[in-house]
């Protein structure tokens, strides 16, 4: 198609499209389900999968492979598809560095099972992931801070951490994906999400707030002042669009929490960045009804993948009128429509709807990935309807006021 969507996305994000909007589906997630489940992608991406059943595999070979296939694929399919993809590969080009002080031992328990120990000056931490065969992805059996000691050293752990920036991964990832789309990363979770989804749980860390809010007020401040210095990394990068990457949503973080953890942090983060220059959103999914009013008090320039109807708890109406005039919608539409249970008229009308609601302030993607189940060919219809919409901003050439030749 010939489009520089590198170029096209900053030119949207920093309000110099001329009415353009772009197009970003994520479709990761579909990619990396159909090449676990040993399902053939379809032509012309056949040739992708993993070099033996994953229960062959062990899980570092595994997460070796699923990257691998997708730098190597995902780009063509993008290119194929003839829409950007919002690079958050770009998040290889940091880390997070322990004090030298920090010791951590890794260790297999058994076939499904890792345990991590950490020890510091001021105590321990320990972990415990499970991984089966038939699924990917790997969950908690023992999460990081399980005790208010534990927390305490997470605390100490966030306080007494570095951060690195990789020149070499940075341009890896450019080689591969530059084209693609601007250089996006998002920044770990703050407080009471990191609380939820990284450390505790959403059980325990609610338990945690009211049980020990000085310990938990404690671990917050020591977060915050380990991700101002990444932040400085970041403002100091070629990176030009960063997200917060806090999957948020009311029914575990419902407005009481927002306001009092939440929003005031969030301002803070946009101050920093946007004095550097950069593009911020942040990621809320779920149920959002409850916060949207509060969405233009954050500092954000957008959000990303707000769910809505019918899968979440909101039209594009109230999103609209959270966001208002000045704000952007990145995604937005539902991920069930991409799935042949809903008709592909219902994934048009969306689409014409979001545009004439949203544009220009529109980062069109899917709320939040395709599914596995879902037809990567309804990418292109929404991306027919992008094309036409951005051809119809293109300026018209003026007339010839010369006479036709006798």
């Amino acid at each position: 198609m010939n489009i520089d969507f590198s170029e096209l996305h900053r030119q949207v994000a920093f309000g110099a499209s001329g009415g353009k909007i772009i197009w970003q589906p994520r479709i990761g997630c579909w990619f990396i389900d159909k090449l676990f489940a040993g399902n053939p992608l379809p032509p012309p991406w056949s040739a992708a999968r993993l070099p033996r059943p994953p229960g062959e595999l062990a899980q570092a070979e595994l997460d070796r492979a699923l990257t691998d296939l997708m730098d190597e694929w995902l780009p063509s399919i993008y290119r194929d598809l003839g829409c950007s993809a919002r690079i958050y590969q770009y998040n290889r080009a940091y880390r997070r560095i322990e004090h030298p002080d920090v010791r951590i031992t890794i260790c297999q328990v058994d076939g499904t099972d890792t345990e991590t120990l950490v020890e510091t000056p001021v105590g321990r931490q320990s972990w415990r992931i499970r991984r089966m065969a038939d699924s990917p992805s790997a969950w908690f059996v023992k999460r990081p801070v399980a005790t208010e000691a534990e927390l305490r050293v997470a605390a100490w752990r966030a306080r007494h951490a570095a951060w690195e920036w990789d020149a070499a991964a940075f341009e890896a990832v450019h080689a591969t994906w530059g084209d693609l789309g601007a250089p996006t990363i998002y920044l770990p979770r703050m407080n009471v999400q990191d609380l939820y989804i990284n450390t505790m749980g959403s059980e325990a860390g609610i338990y945690a707030l009211y049980d020990w809010p000085a310990a938990v007020e404690d671990y917050f401040e020591a977060l915050e002042t380990c991700h101002n210095g990444l932040i400085d990394l970041v403002n100091a990068s070629p990176v030009e669009i960063v997200n917060f990457g806090e999957n948020l949503h009311a029914g575990t973080l419902p407005p009481n929490l927002f306001r009092k953890y939440h929003l005031p942090e969030c301002r803070r983060r946009c101050e920093r960045l946007h004095a550097a220059g950069k593009f911020v959103s942040s990621h809320w999914d779920g149920e959002t009804r409850a916060l949207l009013p509060m969405a233009r008090e954050t500092g954000l320039d957008g959000i990303e993948a707000i769910t809505p109807a019918p899968q979440g708890d909101v039209t594009f109406a109230e999103i609209q009128a959270g966001l208002g005039d000045d704000m952007f919608l990145l995604d937005g539409l539902p991920a069930v429509y991409f799935d042949r249970t809903f008709p592909v008229s219902l994934l048009e009308e969306a689409t014409h709807e979001l545009i004439a609601r949203f544009a220009p302030r529109l980062i069109l993607g899917i709320s939040d990935e395709i599914s596995s189940t879902g037809d990567i060919e309804r990418i292109r219809i929404v991306g027919d309807i992008v094309a036409r919409h951005n051809r119809s901003r293109e300026p018209k050439r003026a007339e010839s006021n010369r006479k036709p030749p006798k």
